[in-house]
């Protein structure tokens, strides 16, 4: 064994000249030539030794045992001149080489406006080992948009899911958001609610972002849990600038629905405290009121005669508040001139204070049924029309925390790594009400409603016989009261890392060797407390009856509920209702659950750098290990028993990257193989058995395997003189035991003996193939005379496609795609960013893609197509002082949800918000 070693050790010290012997080593800075900013990414080239690296994010770089001589040293930097320096090293020691570069067009161009974020971004893509993305903000703090999620709406092959016409959750090459890995300054995210992995991104601010990089392709280095992307969100270091900075910002927010006007406001600095150490940190607030209209229905079936009809139909009216409250601080600290320490925290709340107002006509036990010219007409004849009116008042709040302690150390030939950090993330409701209800049934009461189905979006109806008695107030008796005294989902991890790395250098390049360990502990828990009153039907909804806001084709939904209802009513009521027992204890026990899962990973790679190629081979291992509990109840003797499994399993991911670029540096192509996986939602595994009254189950199922991918990935990019791109790429990926979640109609449950109208499962599928490519174009047009010279576009499109094989509930096998997958995408930005002017329009486009499956294919739920426009316009009035405004989904797009059912699109939801305006000063010191 030790004759090994000393062969090993050998050989790998002979990987280097005889003459580095008498080397020295050359380090430096690339910075802008106002002196505002260090320049990441920039290319640093030896060319007499075909060496090339990048800069860190200080602008710094190094190269080591250099041979005794006089080189020629090249940096570029995207829309940026090229510039060299003869620098002589000596045969000892290090000597300094620093660069200034000039923007093509001028000198602040590379640093400020549209046109920097532009330059920046693609340089940090031409630099990157595999396929990547990023977006960074400029020199004085201006990123592109609002939040996260809506910022990485504009990179080719994201698609961001809308919650009430809010980006939240992404979608990487029309993956479901849960295949995504986000993380937040090196530190893994935990999610705030209890039923996801994916973290919804409008959490976090812009105002405390320097960049996000959306890494599409793995390293060995890297976790292995992503099927989708890495998200890698970074915030500001004082290091970033070469200045001290302070912004602050003051905006006012209107919804055109809601009618008000919202404050948001920011400040962020960073501060230099003398030459190696600083501070960073930012606070921002922002307070949004809007509203939403929607209606759904659920689900559709056929008339004896044929005719397909909704026996549910739902309007609903939504108030919202919400309101973020971000917050940062980072602390940076030179050691030595190889070592670097840093501390980042980050705080971010998330509070969502929502009423919604419900209208639910059921039509479940009528029949007397008939065809109408565009739809359907009911009666009580024989039968019962069910109406109830209820309200939603819920207030939740998420938060999410993470530290990170870390440190980097780079001798050019050594480098040291390490990390030490925390996250936590909770979601929490206190004292909720959801809902209120009140209902009619109406029975031989000479009640007929006419239903039109010609807006396929909002179906309309006619009350032509017994409307007073429907629109009575009176008539609507308490149904029943569920109050949620808490509702808490907790997850933290705690985790360290350390990778060490050992370059060689050779005529030719640099051979490096790296391994490195992580440990990861988490821990997520959901406890919910529940308190539900039954019927009493001596107490109405007349009392306590509001002003409808509800505008969708005029429909007039007759009497409903304040928002302050629900309180009202329980400080009226409370000591005199009745608590029905039975279903408190199940709804405060049947979903809690508590997950453990750490994860052991080591890795080693090698890699291999020289000026025009660039080899990264390596294998990962993961060990995950959980425990996980949850309860198991029989609902008629109402006996809840605790119930835990153990589970365990190692993953082997190996991956081999390589990328290429010629001598000039304006062409780069890459081609990336690698398997990762994904585990399982923790709750979706969690042994939880969950009932309501209509006997509709949800089910854990601990026998979840993760997902399982072989991914394969090629990229080519041009990169023009100017600032600009031309890129393309493409993916396959083969999933093994992908999940989805599955519907059951009226069965009996193997392991509780429980009988069910509709059971919710998770189930892993077979095997699922996703194949695509994305095709990206940017420019700043600066070549063009003035004025023109300050136009820019940034154009990506991105197809799409994923098949896998599911199985109906009479175990038909269909193939279908991916839920969450859109096949085309595509994103126009057009801009101008000249002098005090500032102007950006950008378009979104996204295709329709599968929400959820159902019992069958023909039940299947599909989002409709979305296309948005935003517009971005900023005047700096006098220096460091700017008027901004926005306006987001200027055409007022909407939400639509539907299924295919007896050959045509049936209604399952739609939603209308209307635009959002912003308008505000910036103030850059």
């Amino acid at each position: 064994m030790k004759t090994s070693l000393r062969l090993v050790a050998g050989l790998l010290a002979s990987a280097s000249f005889a003459t580095i012997a008498h080397a020295g080593d050359l380090s430096g800075n690339v910075s802008d030539a106002t002196g505002a900013r260090p320049l990441q990414s920039a290319t640093v080239k030896i060319l007499e030794l075909d060496r090339a690296t990048q800069t860190e994010r200080d602008g710094s770089y190094i190269f080591a045992d250099i041979p005794a001589g006089e080189y020629t040293v090249e940096v570029s930097y995207v829309g940026a001149v090229v510039e060299t320096k003869t620098i002589s090293v000596p045969a000892t020691g290090r000597v300094q080489g620093n660069f200034t570069l000039a923007g093509i067009g001028g000198g602040d161009i590379l640093v400020v406006g549209q046109a920097a974020n532009q330059a920046s971004s693609l340089s940090r893509k031409r630099a990157a080992d595999g396929i990547e993305d990023v977006l960074t903000r400029d020199a004085v703090g201006e990123f592109p948009d609002q939040n996260v999620a809506e910022s990485l709406r504009r990179l080719p092959g994201i698609n961001i899911l809308n919650d009430q016409g809010e980006g939240r959750f992404v979608s990487v090459r029309g993956l479901d958001p849960n295949l995504n890995a986000t993380s937040l300054n090196g530190v893994r995210v935990p999610a705030p609610e209890a039923d996801v992995r994916e973290v919804a991104l409008d959490v976090v601010s812009s105002d405390t972002i320097e960049s996000i990089e959306v890494k599409k392709s793995l390293t060995p280095d890297m976790d292995g849990d992503a099927i989708g992307a890495s998200i890698e969100i970074k915030t500001t270091s004082a290091f970033d600038r070469k200045k001290d900075y302070y912004a602050i910002r003051a905006e006012g927010s209107y919804n055109d629905y809601n009618g008000q006007i919202t404050p948001k406001g920011s400040f962020d600095f960073s501060k230099r405290l003398g030459d190696n150490f600083g501070v960073a940190g930012s606070v921002s607030y922002y307070k949004r009121k809007f509203e939403t209209d929607n209606n759904e229905s659920d689900p559709w079936k056929l008339t004896d005669d044929g005719v397909a009809y909704s026996p549910q139909i739902e309007y609903r009216d939504y108030d919202v508040t919400r309101t973020r409250i971000n917050a940062s601080l980072n602390f940076d600290w030179r050691a030595s001139d190889t070592t670097k320490v840093y501390l980042r925290g980050n705080w971010s709340q998330f509070d969502d204070h929502e009423y919604r107002r419900r209208t639910t006509f059921n039509f479940e036990d009528a029949s007397d049924i008939t065809a109408t010219a565009n739809g359907v007409s009911f009666t009580d004849t024989d039968g019962t029309i069910e109406v109830t009116r209820d309200l939603k008042d819920r207030f939740e709040r998420q938060r999410i925390r993470t530290v990170a302690l870390g440190g980097d150390t780079d001798t050019g030939t050594w480098k040291f790594n390490w990390l030490a950090s925390y996250a936590k993330s909770s979601e929490e409701e206190h004292g909720s009400i959801d809902p209120i209800a009140f209902r009619s049934k109406f029975e031989d009461d000479g009640v007929a409603i006419d239903w039109d189905y010609s807006d396929v979006r909002v179906p309309f109806y006619t009350i032509t016989s017994g409307a007073d008695d429907v629109n009575d107030a009176s008539n609507y008796k308490l149904n029943k009261i569920e109050v949620t005294t808490l509702s808490d989902s907790q997850d933290e991890e705690y985790a360290l890392k350390a990778d060490l790395a050992r370059t060689f250098a050779t005529d030719t390049g640099d051979f490096t060797v790296q391994a490195g360990v992580k440990q990861r502990w988490r821990k997520k828990t959901y406890n919910k407390t529940q308190t539900d009153y039954g019927k009493d039907k001596s107490l109405s909804m007349e009392d306590y009856l509001g002003t409808q806001t509800y505008r969708l084709h005029g429909i007039d939904l007759g009497p409903v509920l304040a928002k302050s209802a629900g309180v009202d009513f329980m400080s009226d009521y409370a000591d005199i209702l009745e608590i029905n027992e039975d279903d408190t204890l199940i709804d405060s026990a049947a979903d809690d659950y508590g997950a453990t899962e750490d994860i052991t990973a080591a890795y080693a790679l090698a890699r291999w750098d020289s000026d025009t190629l660039r080899l990264i081979g390596g294998v990962r291992m993961e060990h995950t290990r959980n425990v996980l509990n949850g309860n198991l109840y029989n609902t008629d003797t109402l006996v809840i028993t605790p119930v835990e499994y153990k589970r365990s399993y190692t993953t082997w991911l190996p991956s081999l990257t390589a990328r290429w670029n010629n001598a000039e540096g304006n062409v780069v192509a890459r081609v990336a193989g690698y398997k990762s996986l994904m585990r399982p939602n923790l709750k979706d595994m969690a042994p939880r058995y969950s009932y309501n009254d209509d006997y509709e189950a949800e089910f854990g199922n601990p026998y979840l395997k993760p997902y399982q991918a072989w991914n394969l990935d090629f990229g080519v990019e041009y990169y023009f003189t100017g600032n600009g791109a031309v890129t393309f790429s493409a993916f396959y990926k083969k999933v093994d035991d992908f999940i989805v979640t599955r519907y059951y109609d009226d069965g009996t449950d193997v392991t509780t003996g429980l009988d069910y109208t509709e059971l919710r499962i998770a189930e892993n599928g077979d095997t699922a193939k996703i194949a695509g490519f994305e095709v990206g174009y940017s420019q700043a047009y600066t070549m063009l005379p003035a004025p023109f010279d300050g136009l820019l576009t940034q154009v990506n499109y991105t197809y799409s496609y994923s098949k896998g094989t599911v199985y109906d509930t009479d175990g038909n096998a269909y193939r279908t795609s991916l839920p969450s997958n859109s096949r085309n995408t595509f994103n126009v930005v057009l801009g101008y960013d000249k002098g005090p002017l500032d102007l950006r329009l950008a378009g979104t486009y996204r295709d329709k893609y599968l929400d959820e499956l159902g019992d069958s294919q023909d039940q299947d739920r599909w989002v409709d197509n979305h296309f948005q426009l935003d517009f971005s316009g900023k005047l700096e009035i006098i220096d460091g002082v700017k008027l901004t405004v926005d306006v987001i989904n200027i055409n007022n797009a909407k939400y639509y949800a539907y299924e295919n059912y007896a050959g045509a699109k049936r209604l399952l939801q739609f939603e209308k918000y209307g635009p959002t305006y912003k308008f505000g000063v910036k103030a850059n010191f």
